[in-house]
This record gives C-alpha cells, sequence and structure tokens, in this order.
C-alpha cells in the first residue's frame, strides 16, 4: 500500500464527499416527495388500474431510454455539472407530473423525470467514485446510504405536506426549489478538472507510454513485440481483451439486476404477500419493506468498511449467501415473523451489490470514461421494469410465495457471478 493510500485526505477531498453526499440525498429526497401523491393523481385524473400502471411504467422507461446518454453527459459536462443538471431537470418533471391535468402528461413528465434521473444516478456516481479514488479506501455505499436517508426524508414531507393539506403544486414545487438550491450549493465544492484521472505516476515518471498487452514485459521485450510477428500478437490480444472487458461488464450487470430484482420484491410484493397470503394486518404488512429498506440501509453503512477489510468479492458473495438462506427459509417455512426477517435479510444481502458493480465497471479498461457505469446502471433498470410482471405472472399462474422466488434466486446469481469483483487489497 503507498504512502498515498494512508494520508489523510486533503479539506478539498472531504469537502468534495459531502458535495457527493448531498448530491445523493437530494436525489433519493425528489421523487420520494412524488410517490405518497400517487393516489390523489390517480383519483384527479380519473384513470382505472390499467392506465396508472402504464403510465408510471414511464419512469422507468424513461431512464432506459436515457441511461446510454449519461456516459456523453459526463464526457462533455463533467460528472458534477451533469449530476446537477440532471437534479435540476428531474425537479421540474416530477413538478410537471404532480400538476398534470391529464393521463398523457403525467406519464410524458415522468418519462422526462425518470431519464434525467438516469443521468443523475450515473453522474453522481462516477463523481462519487472519483472522490473514493482520492481517498484511497472504499466510500461509495456511504454515498448510497445517504441516499436511503434522503428517500426517507422526501417520504416524510410529502407526508407532512398531504397532513396540513399543502397543495400538490406548491409542496412540489418547494421540493423542487430547495433540493435544486442544494444541488447547486454542492456543485461549487465538487472535485474541479476533468474525470479522466492522470497516467500511473510509473508511467508518467518514465515518460514511456506502456504497450497494450506486454503484461508488464520489459522495454526490450515491448520494442520485440512490436516488430515482425510480435506485433501480431499484439493484434491478436486486443480482441481477447475486449471479450474479457464485455464478459466482465455482463458479470457486473448481472451482480446489479439481482440487487434491484430484490429491492423491488420488496417494495412491490412484500405488503401485498404478508397481508394476502399470510394475513397480516395492514399496518404489520408495511413492515417487510421498512425491513428490507433499514437493513440495506445497515449494510451499507458498514459497507465501505466491510470492503475495506474483506474486499468486494467476499462481501458479494457473504450477501448473496446471506438473501439465499434468509428469504429461502422464509418462504419454505413461512409464517410472518420468519418473513419480516426473511425481506431483512435479503435488503442486507443487496446493500453493496449496486455500488460494487458500479465501481467494477467504472475501472474497466478499454472503455471511454463513463461508458461501463452508464451500460450497469441502464441494464440494471430493467430489473425494475421487468420484475413486477414476471412475478406477476407466476402468482396469477401459481402463488406470489412461488413468485418471490425470485428474491433467493436473485442471491444464487451473485453467488455464480461474484468472481468478477476484486478480492481483498493487499
Amino acid at each position: 500500500m503507498t504512502v498515498d493510500v494512508l494520508r489523510r485526505p486533503a479539506p478539498a477531498e472531504r469537502q468534495a464527499r459531502v458535495a457527493v453526499a448531498v448530491l445523493f440525498f437530494t436525489n433519493g429526497a425528489l421523487f420520494a416527495n412524488l410517490l405518497p401523491r400517487y393516489p390523489q393523481i390517480k383519483a384527479d385524473l380519473g384513470i382505472g388500474n390499467a392506465a396508472y400502471g402504464l403510465a408510471v411504467a414511464a419512469f422507468p422507461a424513461g431512464a432506459i431510454a436515457a441511461g446510454l446518454a449519461a456516459g456523453v453527459a459526463i464526457r462533455r459536462l463533467g460528472s458534477a455539472r451533469a449530476a446537477v443538471a440532471g437534479t435540476l431537470l428531474t425537479g421540474a418533471g416530477i413538478l410537471v407530473a404532480g400538476l398534470a391535468d391529464s393521463v398523457v402528461l403525467f406519464a410524458a413528465a415522468l418519462f422526462l423525470a425518470g431519464a434525467m434521473d438516469a443521468v443523475t444516478d450515473v453522474a453522481q456516481n462516477a463523481h462519487g467514485l472519483r472522490v473514493q479514488r482520492r481517498y484511497g479506501r472504499s466510500i461509495i455505499n456511504s454515498f448510497h446510504a445517504i441516499w436511503s436517508i434522503g428517500a426517507v426524508t422526501g417520504g416524510s414531507m410529502a407526508a407532512a405536506a398531504i397532513a396540513l393539506d399543502l397543495p400538490r403544486g406548491q409542496h412540489l414545487a418547494i421540493s423542487a426549489v430547495v433540493f435544486a438550491v442544494a444541488a447547486c450549493v454542492a456543485l461549487r465544492f465538487c472535485l474541479p478538472g476533468p474525470d479522466i484521472e492522470p497516467a500511473s505516476e510509473t508511467e508518467s515518471a518514465s515518460g514511456v507510454e506502456p504497450v497494450s498487452g506486454t503484461d508488464g514485459a520489459s522495454g526490450t521485450d515491448a520494442a520485440v513485440a512490436s516488430d515482425g510477428d510480435g506485433r501480431g500478437a499484439q493484434q491478436a490480444k486486443r480482441p481477447a481483451a475486449a471479450r474479457r472487458t464485455a464478459y466482465v461488464l455482463a458479470a457486473l450487470v448481472l451482480i446489479a439486476t439481482a440487487g434491484t430484482l430484490v429491492e423491488d420484491a420488496g417494495s412491490s410484493w412484500a405488503a401485498l404477500y404478508l397481508s394476502d397470503s399470510l394475513s397480516a394486518s395492514v399496518t404489520l404488512a408495511a413492515s417487510g419493506y421498512i425491513a428490507l429498506v433499514g437493513a440495506q440501509f445497515i449494510g451499507r453503512s458498514i459497507g465501505d468498511r466491510l470492503v475495506d477489510r474483506f474486499g468486494q468479492r467476499t462481501v458479494a458473495r457473504t450477501g448473496g449467501l446471506i438473501v439465499v438462506a434468509g428469504m429461502g427459509l422464509a418462504l419454505a417455512v413461512p409464517t410472518v415473523p420468519g418473513t419480516i426477517l426473511g425481506f431483512a435479510a435479503a435488503g442486507f444481502g443487496v446493500a453493496t451489490l449496486v455500488p460494487a458493480a458500479m465501481h467494477e465497471a467504472d475501472e474497466l479498461p478499454g472503455l471511454k470514461p463513463g461508458s461501463g457505469l452508464a451500460i450497469v446502471s441502464w441494464l440494471m433498470r430493467l430489473g425494475f421494469l421487468l420484475s413486477p410482471p414476471v412475478v406477476g405472472l407466476v402468482a396469477d399462474s401459481a402463488s406470489l410465495r412461488a413468485g418471490l422466488l425470485v428474491v433467493p434466486l436473485a442471491g444464487l446469481l451473485v453467488l455464480l457471478s461474484a468472481g468478477v469483483l476484486q478480492s481483498r487489497r493487499r
């Protein structure tokens, strides 16, 4: 471990960490301010469940449609500016959705908000990973824990606004302005300069650009490799490296998607399973999702220390095992307390998966800055889009208990894919 890793972060780096935390907080709080307003919006628009479901699906659809554009935005604006711009436009989209007087406008506004939320998500993670590299240790999980706090805060703000009979437009306008100001202030303290990290000190000091694919060969070996058959060997290694990058990227998408599948199972089906299948009271049925989110927050709060000590790979595999064992046992022996504990185990197990996949994707060689991160963030959202109808179809044809097998299966997927993650750093 180098002296640079062990050094105390400079004041500017500590300020940048706080600034990124603010961006994560605002991102979590903005959309959470709208969610409790959905029943009122549905009633005001006078739409049925089918139309409402399609309209609400516009948010993840917008995120998927614009997800790959995040990398372009980061390269042109920088990760910090892209995150703040996305925050401002997300707030505007949410405000329009709250004021919409037609289902078409409501869906269009959600589509815009989802698209901009995807840009913000990738950009803030890119800047957070940049700050993490300056720190020389894992801090990305703490940002995702702050996002969870923001989501709880946003939901509480909405609940308070509803209790006070604050008009929807005023409530969402206040939310948009407050968090827009917070994001703009945070921008002042983000890291300056381009997001592309400089070459390593060894390469810079030598003044020699390493030959790709030499695997640390000496200067003489590199010179030989540049002539005759050596050049052909170099060219032959490039497709192999590209295939390796594609394989790792695919595995990272699976890991991140596993995390989203578990999150969606908790948010979409936990209360329904507890109330309908296990006859829990309405109040107690809400405990399933609360247990999942609460345990996930705890996992993210301690995740950085666990990653630094044991490595991403071990933490992810242990988390996958906890998901399989915890939720698998809950489904095998269905009881209300056991199911609540099962959802808690699932939330704790997947706590570090999305941050880990994003970190590894951002470090992949051979990709433009922000591209790996954008691809993982884009494709993992398919879990949010596809999970509800898949679980619903299984529930209709068999039972919701069978449909929730998606949770332990997601844990098994992590166990099989976690080998691409980093082991413990020496």
